[in-house]
C-alpha cells in the first residue's frame, strides 16, 4: 500500500540517526529513508488488498513482521524474530510517500485528532508498558520522563493508578509530567524517593514499576523501591554492562517483564478506545514545524526540552494539483 504522508513525529531513534552517533553507524545502511512515526492518505492500493479505499486516513505499524516463524503463526507477532523496523531496516516516512503492507495499515478515527496519530508508535509503547500489569488502585513509579514515560503515567491515571510517581532530572519533561496527570513529578537529584513515599503515607514500597529511562541508577532506585513482589515493565534499554542488584530482585521476588514494540493490534485498538473514553495525551505534542523547517525540530529534540515534535507535510502538496 502506498501511503502519502501527512505528518511525522520525531522519535529519539530518529535523533540518533541524524546525530550519526555510533549505535547510527553500526546499524543504518547508507541511503536509507529514516522515520516510522506518521500518519498520511492512501494513494495506491495493491490488486490483492481488500478493506481500505483511495483517499482513507492511515496510520501504521513500525515492525513488519514475517508471519511464518513460531510466535507469529502463536498470536505474538510482536515477538517475531525476523522484524524489519520502518525506517531503521528499510525505507521510512521521512519521505513524500511510504510503501508498507497492508497487513501493517491502521485506519484512522475521524473522532481522533490526525497528529494524535503520528504519535502512535511511541504512544503504544507507553500503553504495552503500562499495560502489562494490573493498575486499579495500585501505587506506579515511573523512571524516566521522556514523551513515552509521561504518556505512561497519563495512562496508568486513565485506567484506575492511586499515585503515579515518575522521576527524572529535566525540570521541562517533570513539568509535562505534571500537566498530564503525574501524582508527583520527582527531580531525583533534589529529592529522594522515600521522602515521596513518606508524603503520600505509602508504606511497604510501589505496586507496578515502568522503567523507561534505560539509565543503571534509575534502574536501581526502582528495584530499590517496589514491595516485596512487585512487579516491573522494562522498556528502556540498558548498557550491556549495566550492574544490578540481583539479590534484592530475587530475594524480594520482583517480576521482570522486558517490552518490545506493541502488540499488534492489541495495542493499537486500546489506543483508540482510551483516547475515546477520555485519556488526553495532546499535551505530549509541544512543537510542530513545517517540514521544510525540519532542522528546527531535531535541534528542539536534541535540546531535550520538548515532548513530542511533529512535522506537517502538507505543504509540500500546495498547488500540485493533489
Amino acid at each position: 500500500m502506498k501511503i502519502k504522508i501527512l505528518k511525522t513525529s520525531i522519535c529519539g531513534t530518529d535523533v540518533h540517526i541524524y546525530n550519526w552517533n555510533q549505535w547510527a553507524q553500526d546499524t543504518i545502511p547508507i541511503g536509507l529513508t529514516a522515520g516510522h512515526e506518521y500518519v498520511g492518505e492512501i494513494v495506491e492500493i495493491g490488486e490483492n488488498v481488500e478493506g481500505f479505499h483511495i483517499g482513507e486516513k492511515v496510520s501504521g505499524e513500525g515492525h513488519i513482521v514475517c508471519g511464518k516463524c513460531r510466535n507469529c503463526l502463536a498470536g505474538q507477532p510482536h515477538l517475531c524474530r525476523n522484524t524489519q523496523g520502518v525506517g531503521v531496516n528499510r525505507n521510512g516516512a521521512f519521505a513524500e510517500y511510504l510503501v508498507i503492507p497492508a497487513t501493517n495499515v491502521w485506519k484512522c478515527s475521524p473522532t481522533i485528532p490526525e497528529e494524535l496519530y503520528s504519535c502512535f508508535d511511541p504512544f503504544g509503547n507507553a500503553v504495552h508498558t503500562a499495560l502489562s500489569f494490573n493498575m486499579v488502585g495500585e501505587d506506579v513509579l515511573i523512571t524516566g520522563a521522556g514523551p513515552i514515560g509521561i504518556m505512561a503515567a497519563a495512562i496508568s491515571r486513565h485506567v484506575g493508578a492511586r499515585h503515579v510517581v515518575i522521576t527524572d532530572m529535566n525540570e521541562y519533561r517533570l513539568d509535562l509530567a505534571r500537566k498530564m496527570g503525574a501524582t508527583r513529578a520527582v527531580n531525583i537529584g533534589k529529592e529522594t524517593l522515600k521522602d515521596v513515599m513518606a508524603e503520600l503515607h505509602m508504606k511497604e514500597g510501589f505496586d507496578v514499576g515502568l522503567e523507561m529511562s534505560g539509565n543503571e541508577a534509575g534502574f536501581n532506585d526502582m528495584v530499590n523501591n517496589m514491595k516485596n513482589g512487585g512487579k516491573i515493565a522494562l522498556l528502556g534499554l540498558q548498557k550491556s554492562d549495566a550492574r544490578i542488584d540481583w539479590t534484592k530482585v530475587i530475594f524480594n521476588g520482583l517480576t521482570l517483564k522486558g517490552i518490545y514494540g506493541r502488540e499488534m493490534w492489541e495495542t493499537w485498538y486500546k489506543m483508540d478506545t482510551m483516547l475515546q473514553s477520555g485519556l488526553d495525551i495532546s499535551k505530549i505534542i509541544t512543537h510542530r514545524f513545517d517540514i521544510r523547517d525540519y532542522e528546527k525540530g531535531f535541534a528542539i529534540m536534541n535540546s531535550g526540552n520538548s515532548g513530542k515534535v511533529v512535522l506537517d507535510w502538507t505543504s509540500l502538496y500546495e498547488n500540485r494539483g493533489f
